[in-house]
């Protein structure tokens, strides 16, 4: 795993896969490797009253009835369609359910305005077409239809993307179940094996862009992911991701909690101004996302090791945060250096701690942007 630079869930977590494999005793719908409730086990973690020899790690962090309810809904005969905001952790959940589901979280379509249908049906190799005609050897078979054929998980990012046709065309492979493949005489209909579903993904920001059908509607269960602003989770989230970065770079360098709470706080006091902004010009363009979150504390700490003194700095975090979050000129900088003034400024004369460095910090970064 040390040779990849992003290793899919199934095999950064194969010997935990492993492990509830052999101890799972739970009845498994189709050709699940898992059943329901060691899937919900592998996603939010062991508990002691689970009574497993065991820990297993909690990898998602987010309400339970959501992991339950995406569990229930690619047990039946319906697509699972996450929806919500960037960053809230979809693309996560759904690689994290495909991985315990089929073992495989690698069969992916990304939806964009050049997605074609032949990206969720098949192709040809051109090659072998001109030298021996069009049969299954020739076929280069999409990830979607290799999951139908193996009875997997086919997963479909940013589906709001795609357009019409190509979302009209995933309409028959949900309702039908199978493949046609008119270029063949024989052998020419690809039928779904059981246990083959489709996750897709949506962003909530994308509304208008390539709206779904009430067709492609009816054939997805909707499961709206929040972003979290429980701060006693996101705080987990952070944390758990932080160590991860850590571990993967094999970077020895602490984060205060008092830092920690400095960045959390920071992205409610932005969310709670976004909320009771008046129009999108006086709203951040970014979603404000523990995704989010970990990217400014990311950036953090790799300018803090490569190029501070090996210590997270109040003042590091607070550039870090106004360069990622500052997007549009000028708007962008106008709404952080309110945010600073207003809010971060009298804290850190009442409060002190962490906040006069930070307020210092944020300032000097806006300076040089502006």
């Amino acid at each position: 795993m040390s040779d990849l630079l992003r290793a899919p869930a199934e095999i950064k977590y194969a010997e935990e896969l492993d492990w509830l494999e052999s101890v799972d005793d739970g009845p498994k719908p189709f050709s699940w490797r898992l059943s329901p409730k060691m899937v919900r086990l592998f996603i939010l973690g062991s508990e002691r009253a689970d009574g497993l020899d065991r820990e297993i790690s909690q990898k998602w962090y987010g309400d339970r009835s959501f992991v339950e309810r995406s569990i229930v809904t690619l047990a039946s005969d319906r697509g699972l369609l996450l929806i919500g905001d960037p960053g809230t952790g979809k693309s996560w959940l759904a690689e994290l359910l495909a991985a315990a589901i089929s073992r495989n979280s690698t069969l992916v379509v990304q939806g964009t305005a050049g997605t074609t249908e032949d990206h969720i049906k098949y192709s040809w190799n051109v090659s072998m077409v001109i030298s021996k005609g069009q049969s299954r050897e020739s076929m280069i078979p999409s990830p979607i239809m290799t999951a139908m054929e193996t009875g997997a998980i086919g997963r479909f990012e940013e589906l709001t993307r795609s357009t019409s046709d190509v979302q009209d065309a995933l309409i028959s492979i949900l309702s039908e179940k199978y493949i046609s493949v008119p270029e063949m005489d024989s052998d020419n209909i690809v039928f779904a094996k059981p246990g083959f579903s489709v996750i897709a993904t949506a962003n909530s920001r994308d509304r208008g862009v390539n709206d779904l059908s009430s067709a492609l509607k009816r054939r997805f269960n909707f499961v709206r992911i929040p972003v979290v602003t429980n701060k006693k989770s996101e705080a987990e989230i952070v944390r758990f991701r932080t160590e991860e970065l850590l571990r993967r770079h094999q970077i020895d360098l602490d984060v205060p909690p008092t830092l920690l709470d400095v960045l959390l706080q920071s992205f409610a006091d932005l969310r709670a101004s976004s909320a009771a902004a008046g129009s999108d010009d006086e709203k951040l363009e970014s979603a404000l996302s523990s995704a989010e979150q970990i990217g400014v504390l990311e950036d953090a700490i790799l300018h803090s090791n490569f190029f501070g003194e090996r210590e997270l700095t109040a003042r590091t975090l607070a550039s870090s945060l106004v360069g990622s979050l500052a997007r549009r000129e000028p708007e962008d900088l106008a709404i952080l250096n309110k945010y600073l003034h207003g809010v971060v400024e009298p804290r850190s004369k009442e409060q002190g701690g962490s906040w006069p460095e930070f307020l210092e910090g944020g300032r000097d970064a806006i300076a040089t942007l502006s």
